[in-house]
């Protein structure tokens, strides 16, 4: 009997295994993805997978539904281990009705994510599914809702990671743009909430799923996903070294790498990375790259808004969050779309107890109608609002200028840095030297016999005065001026001060960020 019965057991796991069959399974090949199955195997190490409700099966019998069961349900959920750190997981399975979310389906990635918030570990989803399913009606979205719930609890207590490997469409966007962070596949993914079909009834444009939400266009244009990669293979990849910086919950630190002195903390000639002219752009992610510890740089929204740099890396071992102006891509000023990404990714390190490093040269906040018709005022209020709130340790260095509303948003010590360093080469003043000059002196330029003459002498006299970093010195505003060679090792030992801080905030559900 009992022969019999254990025979009846593997006859079932073999058919969840095999999930929509073998002939759906080559048609996923054949799209160069695979199955949800072999993502598991590449995603968590060899032999941690153990999976929960392999046998589950929905529950409708209408539209012939009865007659199509398969187990599992269009789901692999359970959980394992990355790096030997544990990690709850779900994978939707495309042969499997196109991946389209059940009730059951749903209720197996709500108790994978109830188990993640109570045991304080990530919870990733691999996601490949064609949205609800449509034979369910409201009980699919009923179990989208669920997961939505969950996620906004999961929020800010336990990393949610999301890649996107397949479609993702309708309310299936919403739970992944909930979570930390996105990953998507270049040619085989795409998220919109409605498709090109809609779009083409609604507004009679005609785009294709590619051009509408495909990993491009969400990388660049929209923001959405924070990384592509280039197969389902490197995004795994991808995502494997991202788990790396982050901590299991709210409650721990991100994992520290072995470190000891050896020499390196005094840097050599990073000082000729700044242009004698204020005007010639710089690289910013070469210097980010010489003062953290060798390879550790890991950017994020690499291909959005680029004129702010964020990403994780190490220094000293020790995971920090970077944010950085860009001097090459619009003069490193601040904007719509650089103000909401920087405040994301610094709220997230707030979250998750990773101290926050700002390398810092900007010019202002962008100007135009654009930008004024688009609520700048609000959006680059998120970013100051994201820095006054943070209470993990955070220091910023003023590489060149600092000018306007902008230095303070960007980590000033007004705003609760905890040290701010400046180059010798910094300019910490309300506007550049011309601008300033063209208003204060105004009428002694127009009524003199050589106005062009006159301006510049204004403008040198004007940069000789506040083109510096020594007044924001003289008044506590800055730390210390510092020789560019030092700067890591003051880093590093700045750092190390600020380990065991403390910051109370003021008691209160929350605050009213102006989203």
């Amino acid at each position: 009997m009992m022969q019999k019965r254990l025979e009846e057991l593997k006859e079932r796991q073999q058919k969840a295994l095999l999930g929509g069959g073998r002939d759906r399974i080559d048609a996923q090949h054949k799209k160069k993805k695979l199955t949800a199955r072999e993502r598991l195997e590449l995603l968590l190490d060899p032999g941690s997978f153990e999976e929960l409700d392999m046998l589950v099966t929905h529950r409708t019998s209408d539209f012939g539904m009865a007659d199509q069961v398969y187990f599992g349900d269009g789901v692999v959920t359970g959980y394992g281990k990355i790096s030997g750190r544990l990690v709850y997981v779900f994978s939707q399975d495309f042969t499997v009705f196109g991946g389209s979310l059940s009730e059951t389906h749903a209720e197996k990635i709500c108790k994978i994510m109830d188990l993640a918030l109570r045991n304080g570990a990530p919870v990733i989803g691999l996601n490949d599914s064609g949205g609800a399913r449509i034979q369910e009606g409201v009980r699919s979205l009923g179990g989208y809702a669920d997961i939505f719930y969950r996620n906004a609890r999961a929020s800010g207590v336990i990393p949610q990671i999301s890649a996107i490997m397949g479609p993702c469409a309708g309310g299936a966007v919403y739970s992944p743009a909930m979570t930390d962070f996105i990953l998507m596949v270049e040619q085989s993914s795409y998220m919109f909430v409605t498709g090109p079909n809609v779009v083409k009834t609604v507004t009679n444009e005609e785009v294709s799923s590619e051009d509408l939400g495909g990993a491009s266009v969400h990388s660049s244009k929209s923001g959405v996903t924070h990384f592509t990669a280039s197969d389902d293979v490197d995004c795994i990849k991808k995502l494997r070294t991202l788990l790396s910086y982050l901590p299991q919950n709210c409650e721990e630190k991100a994992p520290a790498l072995p470190y000891s002195q050896d020499g390196s903390e005094m840097l050599h000639g990073i000082s000729d990375l700044i242009p004698e002219s204020a005007n010639q752009p710089y690289d910013i992610k070469e210097v980010i790259r010489a003062v953290v510890d060798p390879g550790s740089f890991f950017e994020i929204h690499e291909q959005y808004a680029e004129n702010i740099v964020i990403g994780f890396s190490r220094l000293a071992g020790k995971v920090t969050g970077i944010v950085a102006n860009q001097p090459m891509v619009l003069a490193g000023c601040l904007d719509v779309s650089s103000s909401k990404k920087a405040a994301r990714f610094v709220r997230f390190c707030d979250c998750f107890n990773i101290p926050l490093l700002v390398f810092e040269d900007v010019p202002g906040f962008l100007p135009g109608t654009d930008q004024e018709w688009n609520a700048i005022i609000t959006n680059g209020a998120k970013l100051l609002y994201a820095f006054s709130e943070a209470s993990v340790p955070r220091i910023t260095v003023i590489t060149r200028k600092a000018y306007g509303g902008a230095y303070d948003v960007m980590n000033s010590k007004h705003i609760g840095a905890d040290f701010n360093f400046a180059w010798p080469s910094a300019e910490i003043a309300v506007m550049g030297a011309k601008g300033a000059s063209e208003i204060i002196f105004k009428k002694e330029i127009e009524s003199s016999a050589d106005p062009s003459r006159t301006m510049s002498e204004k403008e040198a006299e004007y940069a000789e005065k506040f083109a510096n970093p020594y007044i924001a010195a003289s008044r506590g505003f800055i730390d210390e001026v510092i020789h560019p060679d030092e700067t890591r090792r003051k880093l590093i030992r700045a750092f190390a001060t600020l380990e065991n801080k403390v910051d109370n905030l003021p008691r209160r559900k929350h605050g009213n960020i102006p989203l």
